[in-house]
């Protein structure tokens, strides 16, 4: 594409001296100035929004603190996590397969600051419920406890995995009839870290449709739905926390208590005649957002698998994450797998792209008829497209056959880019000197090689012009296309290393690929 355009006579470039003799002349440096504008924005805007930042970290205070000191704390565990109980609350939950950096052994600890945790209780109709305070009888996983009414609660807690079902068994004795109402909250700090391009903060499943709602947003205010059935809880780039109460009819509010972050559920209440039991169930999902994971609790919290943004892209996102993770089952390493995927979708490009060689190498034979076109209708406008429209159709191609191959890369890199920031494999994943390939190489290494990779692809397809013509279109393409490669390694400076390596390798094939076709072309 970039050897057609800077052909100076080429039929793009033709075509834009047409029109250039019925419009004003602009300055020679307008070029100039406007890549200079768009390198200043790009380079502001990544390194404010892409580049991760740890969020503020608040005070260690709530609008309403109790007083817990005289509730027992047990412990809970699966294969996956380990939490602490104490009473209605679940705090300091362990998953046991994630570590905080690659090179400790301290694992991944969610809701572990004061304050934050996991509340799943009852309001009470007629009689009395357990409260945070309430001090149960525990025996292994079974809390019992019952009030001054003769009400027994008995509340079973399973973990399984990375979910913590709460089952409450409700047994009326009190002699009248008697209602409750369950809740669900989350409690929690903005004390993970946040990225660009992926939805942080609360999660609300209403209706059947996701509500993401940022932090930035529950600084400014409160939310609050009504549905027949759903969760809420918070996400972030990697993990997220939800509750859900199999209940109907419930509310939902999102909202910012103090220093705090909160998310509750409130379900309709359930009657429970006198000498009747009832039973509750509550869903609770600490661990990572990962899709096979989530796709493995949708039965216990229906609609969690659509809390995962993959972007505008999905549909090519989840595909290449799901082949890239199947090559490293393979590989053992995920620099490696991008690689070979890399590899891949060059392959499966290669048809089209030696199509748009072909073109603009047909476009290179169309130059002299192309000339003479030019020479002969240069003061018929009209005449002028028409027989350029002839010529084009004769050689069976367009001005706009070598751009294909760009075009598609495009919908390929945002979902790619995508799929490596919500990828949970990707984090602490190392490759050669590189520890984490879904953050930025700490080195620029990367970057500096793909940029150069950039320039040489570029050198190698555009032909050289000496021309200082302000008005010369090629002289002025080929002047301005000299910037795309620092103006991308800047770009690609705060970018996942991941990506940056998918974009080298790209180049590098890009490279062998061109070579190649020529070849075959002679």
């Amino acid at each position: 594409m970039v050897q057609y355009m800077d052909n100076k006579n080429s039929g793009f470039n033709m075509w834009n001296a047409n029109r250039a003799t019925t419009a004003q002349k602009k300055s020679p440096f307008s070029g100039f100035l406007w890549w200079t504008l768009v390198f200043i924005a790009a380079w502001w805007l990544v390194g404010v929004f892409m580049s991760p930042q740890q969020a503020t970290q608040p005070a260690d205070t709530t609008t309403a603190v109790v007083d817990l000191s005289a509730v027992p704390v047990s412990n809970i565990s699966s294969d996956k996590i380990g939490a602490s109980v104490q009473g209605l609350r679940i705090s300091d939950v362990i998953l046991s397969d994630f570590t905080v950096t690659p090179d400790t052994d301290d694992n991944v600890v969610l809701l572990g600051a004061d304050g934050n945790f996991i509340e799943v209780g009852l309001l009470a109709t007629n009689t009395t419920a357990p409260v945070a305070t309430t001090v149960w009888k525990q025996n292994e996983n079974t809390y019992t406890w019952r009030n001054s009414d003769g009400v027994e609660f008995v509340r079973t807690i399973n973990p399984d995995d990375y979910t913590i079902t709460i089952t409450d068994t409700i047994t009326n004795k009190s002699g009248h009839d008697v209602a409750f109402a369950p809740y669900a909250r989350i409690v929690r700090d903005n004390d993970m870290k946040s990225a660009s391009g992926v939805a942080n903060g609360a999660v609300a499943y209403v209706n059947s449709e996701v509500e993401d709602i940022l932090w930035q947003k529950l600084d400014k205010k409160s939310y609050a739905y009504s549905t027949t059935n759903g969760f809420a809880g918070f996400a972030d780039q990697y993990w997220e926390t939800i509750v859900s109460i199999d209940a109907p009819d419930q509310t939902i509010r999102v909202k910012k208590s103090g220093d705090k972050y909160t998310t509750d559920s409130a379900a309709g209440a359930i009657s429970v005649a006198n000498g009747a039991t009832a039973t509750i169930t509550t869903n609770v999902f600490t661990g990572p957002r990962d899709q096979s994971v989530l796709d493995a609790v949708e039965s216990k919290i229906p609609g969690i698998t659509e809390t995962i943004d993959y972007g505008w892209f999905w549909f090519l996102a989840r595909p290449m994450l799901w082949v890239l993770n199947g090559i490293h089952h393979v590989v053992m390493n995920y620099g490696v797998a991008i690689i070979i995927m890399t590899i891949l979708l060059r392959l499966l490009m290669w048809p089209l792209t030696r199509k748009s060689y072909v073109s603009m190498a047909a476009m290179q034979k169309m130059q002299p008829e192309m000339q003479r076109i030019q020479k002969l209708y240069a003061n018929d406008k009209m005449r002028l497209q028409m027989e350029m429209m002839k010529l084009y159709q004769a050689h069976k191609t367009s001005p706009m056959s070598g751009c294909l191959p760009m075009l598609l890369q495009i919908p390929i890199f945002f979902a790619l880019y995508k799929a490596l920031l919500v990828s949970v494999q990707m984090r602490n994943a190392h490759f050669l000197w590189i520890s984490d390939l879904s953050a930025m190489d700490p080195y620029f290494i990367l970057p500096i090689l793909m940029g150069a990779t950039m320039y040489l692809q570029q050198r190698l397809q555009s032909p050289k012009t000496s021309s200082n013509n302000a008005n010369d279109i090629a002289a002025q393409t080929q002047r301005m296309m000299r910037w795309m490669p620092i103006l991308f390694t800047v770009m690609f400076a705060w970018m996942p290393a991941g990506l940056v390596l998918y974009w080298t390798v790209s180049n590098v094939f890009g490279i062998i690929q061109m070579q190649i076709i020529k070849k075959q072309s002679k």
